[in-house]
């Protein structure tokens, strides 16, 4: 079905990418009907294997622009920035807010995926923790195919393995997934249970890092609960910028 012999799919199977063509990767995404995020971690695969793979230069902490962080402080919503780490980056008010068990927890250092495999308080935080857990799984090994070489996201990789059976189980697994929208269900401290519609959207200036939006739906009780978490967070006023200033 993908056009190739069993010899030449054996050894893809075993990890040996080299010199495969895009017509054969091609095929053989159609005949094990790989979905979007499935195909394209299949060729980073293919890329990091070739003998050409481009190596990526270690990076500078890139600033975070003031223009950016106004542009988030003025959202009347809940928008929050990570890395291909799961680190917060930066967030408002009211994602600061949204996230506050998280970012204050010290097991989790202000990661999305320490937070979830090694502190406690996670599956309270996340009624839906299997699913959470699950998909961070899946976007660190999309991040890790496309970033084979990023050695804080492979460290981050192994400290989860050693620390976590959950983690361990869920990795051997080797799904991948793209995260771009979906219902993000909270039960937060302060409000209560939030069931929110998040947005992904990628930073092409900071490729690197991604945004996050979320929102309620109209008319429900998430929405009240929400308007009550940016009145709280508009009590403590100060932009993430003036604090880094």
């Amino acid at each position: 079905m993908a056009g190739v012999s069993v010899e030449y799919y054996a050894r893809m199977e075993r990890g040996d990418l080299r010199g495969v063509s895009m017509e054969v990767l091609d095929g053989l995404a159609q005949a094990l009907r790989l979905d979007e995020a499935e195909t394209d971690h299949l060729n980073a695969l293919a890329e990091s294997a070739g003998p050409q793979a481009p190596r990526r230069r270690k990076k500078a902490e890139q600033p975070f622009r003031p223009s950016l962080q106004r542009f988030i402080d003025a959202a009347a919503m809940p928008v929050w920035v990570r890395d291909r780490r799961m680190d917060y980056v930066a967030g408002n008010a009211m994602g600061r807010r949204l996230y506050a068990p998280l970012l204050e927890d010290p097991a989790s250092r202000g990661n999305t995926a320490r937070f979830t495999f090694l502190s406690p308080a996670a599956q309270v935080f996340f009624p839906d923790w299997e699913q959470s857990a699950s998909g961070i799984v899946a976007s660190l090994r999309t991040y890790a195919g496309q970033n084979p070489r990023d050695k804080g996201l492979t460290d981050l990789i192994g400290e989860l393995v050693t620390r976590s059976d959950d983690f361990r189980h869920r990795w051997a697994a080797h799904d991948v997934r793209h995260h771009r929208s979906g219902v993000k269900r909270i039960h937060h401290p302060e409000v209560g249970d939030l069931e929110l519609v998040y947005e992904a959207m990628d930073l092409p200036a900071n490729p690197e890092w991604f945004m996050f939006g979320y929102t309620a739906e109209p008319g429900t009780p998430s929405e009240d609960r929400l308007k009550l978490l940016g009145s709280l967070a508009a009590d403590s006023p100060t932009t993430e910028h003036e604090e880094r200033t």
